[in-house]
């Protein structure tokens, strides 16, 4: 259900209600307080403990009453997810700005796939992503299910009290939530806070997305989740070795593997190297988690789109003529359009072997 709803809340979070979200994904809210967005219902529940964390990074273990009297910001976000790195811009943003008036921010890294549990991808996703306030490593779900979080992102504003007073869901209403962080300052007995709203401007997949909705949404490329796949000659096999046949066609939000291919239920991993994946897609910006060769050595890529070097649509992560590398477990920018009308066929052919390939995002 979290990761339908992260891709139910990356498609809708700009246009809907956060009610409306929640009614859709199945989330009941727990709030109280005077909010202007997002309440529904008088009961207060008080912010949970820290216990179940795994690591700690940039601070000492927290605890709710070490927070008391402050005002806390608390996000669950995974490193890899496109609506997460989409939301960091405004979360460091607010933590530098209220950081001395008595705002905490919190981050709570809760993983999705299984290299985003272990500390060392963490930590360095955290220094990548110039993050400088508290993280939990939350690699058991310890406090995703103390919170009764369902969907990444997810944030909770706590007061002074130590009472959680709101829960966000998904991308956009920046505005309300910057509010909702300066009313609980003011109630807390700061009287500096001023009215004004940060605008950060987020850099590669950081960027906010395009003004016109993709058309296209997250695929996941291993089994468990798999939806769209073609082959000229069978569908997508769990388990051992397989050569794939690529379909010769591709209609809208479709994709095919060509090559020598294990398929688990997270991810594909490329036996052989010249394996190719192919996507026909309707979106500005695509993306696409992966992650290097066991042993940790980089992977080649060539991007085409169309049949042809990218030229000036071409991702942070790849240059004019489509090469790049794989380096580590992260969400890579492949494709940045200039415009996203029409469809657009998509390749990637990796040159070494070792790679592997989890999900598609777009923007």
């Amino acid at each position: 259900m979290s990761t339908i709803a992260r891709t139910l809340l990356g498609r809708l979070a700009p246009a809907l209600s956060v009610a409306a979200l929640a009614l859709a994904c199945g989330i009941r809210f727990a709030s109280a307080g005077s909010s202007s967005f997002g309440d529904t219902s008088d009961a207060v529940e008080m912010l949970p403990s820290f216990d179940g964390a795994t690591a700690w990074i940039q601070s000492p273990p927290l605890t709710a009453e070490s927070l008391r009297g402050k005002v806390v910001l608390v996000d669950f976000w995974t490193y890899s997810c496109i609506n997460c790195l989409r939301t960091l811009p405004y979360i460091r943003a607010w933590a530098q700005k209220y950081r001395s008036q008595g705002l905490v921010v919190l981050g709570i890294h809760t993983p999705e796939f299984d290299f985003e549990k272990d500390p060392g991808n963490v930590l360095h996703a955290v220094r990548d992503l110039k993050i400088d306030y508290p993280v939990a490593v939350d690699s058991k779900q310890a406090l995703w299910r103390a919170f009764g979080t369902r969907a990444w992102p997810t944030l909770y504003f706590v007061d002074a009290q130590g009472r959680i007073r709101q829960q966000q869901l998904g991308e956009g209403r920046y505005d309300k939530a910057e509010r909702m962080i300066q009313q609980l300052l003011r109630e807390a007995g700061r009287t500096d806070v001023k009215d004004d709203l940060v605008s950060p401007q987020g850099p590669g997949t950081q960027a906010a997305p395009a003004a016109v909705p993709a058309e296209s949404g997250e695929t996941y490329v291993g089994f468990a989740q798999a939806e769209g796949f073609r082959s000229a000659d069978d569908g997508l096999r769990a388990g051992p070795v397989h050569s794939y046949v690529a379909a010769r066609s591709l209609r809208l939000n479709e994709w095919t593997l060509a090559g020598t291919w294990t398929v688990t239920g997270e991810h594909a991993q490329l036996d052989k190297p010249g394996g190719r994946i192919a996507y026909r897609f309707r979106a500005r910006d695509l993306h696409l988690v992966l992650g290097p060769s066991r042993d940790g050595a980089p992977i080649r890529f060539r991007v085409r789109i169309d049949g042809k070097a990218p030229r000036d649509d071409h991702g942070t992560d790849v240059d004019a003529d489509g090469l790049g590398q794989v380096d580590s477990y992260r969400l890579y920018q492949l494709v940045r359009q200039r415009s996203s009308a029409g469809d657009r066929l998509f390749e990637i052919e990796f040159l070494d072997p070792g790679v592997r390939a989890y999900a598609f995002t777009f923007g």
